[in-house]
């Protein structure tokens, strides 16, 4: 079982949404968390510790990650999916956007 950690701002739409799509696949456990203040769950070290990947929706929030977590993360992969903040917990726009983002990172051969 591979450990996937899906960040997000405040751990309500995008890393959630990926956190389910992923979750129903075979050999992934996934959990999600946010980076704001405000993230109804808060990224911490034990997030960080338990995940094998982290996948980020966007570039900044690896900036703010490694800012964070810089010794934590050291050894970690860290993937940017690219996934704007413009849309609804599992929206089927999402979910048509983030599908094959997610299948190009997590199951195809790197």
């Amino acid at each position: 079982m591979k450990n996937v950690l899906f960040i997000c701002g405040k751990a309500r739409m995008r890393s959630p949404t990926a956190a389910d799509i992923v979750a129903k696949w075979p050999s992934y456990r996934t959990d999600f968390a946010g980076l704001s203040q405000d993230a109804d769950e808060k990224v911490s070290t034990e997030h960080i510790d338990w995940a094998d990947v982290i996948i980020v929706m966007d570039g900044r929030q690896k900036k703010r990650l490694s800012d964070q977590f810089g010794g934590c993360i050291r050894d970690t992969k860290i993937i940017v999916l690219g996934i704007p903040d413009k849309f609804e917990y599992m929206s089927p726009e999402l979910v048509d956007v983030m599908t094959p983002k997610l299948r190009r990172v997590l199951v195809a051969p790197n």
